[in-house]
Order: C-alpha cells, then structure tokens, then sequence
C-alpha cells in the first residue's frame, strides 16, 4: 500500500462499480480516504463497506450528477463530513444504457438527459465542491481533477453521437477549467479510456467483438479496469504538480495502429 494520497479526501463519483469502483479502491489503496458517490445507494454501501471491512477510510454520499439540487445536497454533505477536498474524479456518465442509432433518431429526451449527466454533471459537481478544493489545494502541491473523458471522440464510433458529443465536451470543458482554476492550485487534467473490460461488457460483448476489440489494439489484450487506475492515481498526486490541462488517452495503443 501506497501512502501518496494520506491524508487526502478524494470524491469519486460513479463510485459503485465498473472503473469507479477501480478508481475508488485505488484512492484508499494509496492511503487516501474516499467519498464514493453514485444514484445507486446500495451498490455504493456494498464498496465502502468492502473498502472499510478491509482497513480503508470510505464513505458513502448519494448523488445524481444530473440534478443540481442534488449535487448542491451532496457538496454540502462532503463539506459537513470532511471541509476541505483534496482530489476529485468525474467519472459518473451514461453509457452502458445507450441504445445504438443514427443520430437522426436520437430522441431529443434522450440526449437531453445524456448531456445533463455526461458533461453538465462534471461542472456542477465542480462547482459545487470548488470551496472544498480551494481549502484542499493548501495542502502538498495542490488539489487535483481528474474529468474521465472517451477515446471514441477521436475515433468517431457510429451509432453513439451524443455520447460521443458530451464526452468531447467533457475534454473541452477540462482544458478551460485549468486555466480558470490554476491561480487556485488546482490541476484539471482528463483521461480518455478506450473500450474497458468492466462488468458491463461482460455481460454484453459477444466473442466475435471481444476479439476485434483486442485486434483494434496495439497491445492485443483485454483493457481491465486495473489499467485505468495507475492513470488516475499519478494525476490525483503531488507527482502531477506541473500537469494541467492535459487529456491522456488510455486505449492499448488504439490510434497508434
């Protein structure tokens, strides 16, 4: 166990399962103490309580990114339970649900709902904790944000358009919040992860597409959730402090091929 986030209060949001769950096991691996966030409380308890069980700090705040009056509930709850915020990953998005279609059939409900949890949610729930970062980037070399972003808005993947729109959004959005929030000393950086091998895909990709997803890759391999983490950990770390600004994609060498 690393001790690179003791004493650190990171909010993982999206925490229950698939790569939040990865991000937040990591954070409390490297010593820190977690806030798991996510709209399933149960799924949510079931990691903390796992996290705790195993001699790690962890807590639980219910939220949905996409509904500012709950996001306002949530910063506050953070704010009573811990003040200052020392890291923060924006992980929380739809994905998984999405039924593929041309984008001319794209409900407009639907996309609405997307963009209000992709890319609206990342800067509400920045904002809201903003008090909390600020009094956390006095602490080491600074506070960290750390927005998850998409390989597919380089690849162009048919059939997800807004998807693809709000996480392009989401890499846009990371850029401007570093310059408006470096006075501050708080770094925001993003990484794009390409097709992750989470409980999801699972349960979902046929042999046929497991086998062209690794054929799409340099390194020809399944992408685990273990492969995301080390990414988020060193940007949430004082060993990012001159890194700000910067998407990381994180894919097996996808756009190299």
């Amino acid at each position: 166990m690393s001790a690179v986030l003791q004493d650190r209060v990171v909010v993982v949001t999206g925490g229950a399962q698939g790569l939040g769950r990865a991000y937040a096991q990591r954070v409390v691996a490297d010593g820190g103490t977690v806030v798991v966030a996510d709209l399933d409380e149960r799924k949510g308890a079931a990691v903390v309580d796992e996290l705790v069980s195993a001699g790690g700090a962890a807590s639980f705040a219910a939220l949905d990114v996409g509904d500012p009056g709950a996001v306002a509930v949530f910063a506050d709850t953070v704010a009573s339970r811990f003040g200052a915020v020392h890291g923060l990953v924006n992980n929380a998005a739809i994905f998984s649900t999405i039924t593929m279609r041309p984008f001319w059939e794209i409900p407009a409900a639907e996309w609405d709902r997307l963009m209000a949890v992709n890319l609206r949610g990342p800067w509400l729930v920045t904002s809201a904790l903003l008090p909390g970062l600020r009094e956390g980037a006095r602490v080491g070399q600074g506070a960290s944000v750390v927005n998850v972003g998409s390989d597919a808005v380089w690849l162009g993947r048919p059939g997800y358009l807004h998807y693809i729109a709000s996480k392009g959004g989401v890499t846009g959005m990371t850029h401007a919040m570093a310059h408006e929030l470096g006075g501050d000393r708080i770094r925001v950086n993003s990484i794009s992860p390409g097709p992750t091998y989470t409980e999801v895909p699972r349960s979902t990709v046929s042999p046929e597409q497991r086998t062209a997803m690794q054929a799409a890759q340099a390194l020809h391999r399944d992408a685990e959730p273990d492969d995301m983490v080390g990414v988020v950990a060193f940007l949430l770390s004082d060993d990012s402090r001159w890194i700000t600004g910067q998407t990381l994609s994180v894919n097996g060498g996808v756009l190299h091929r």
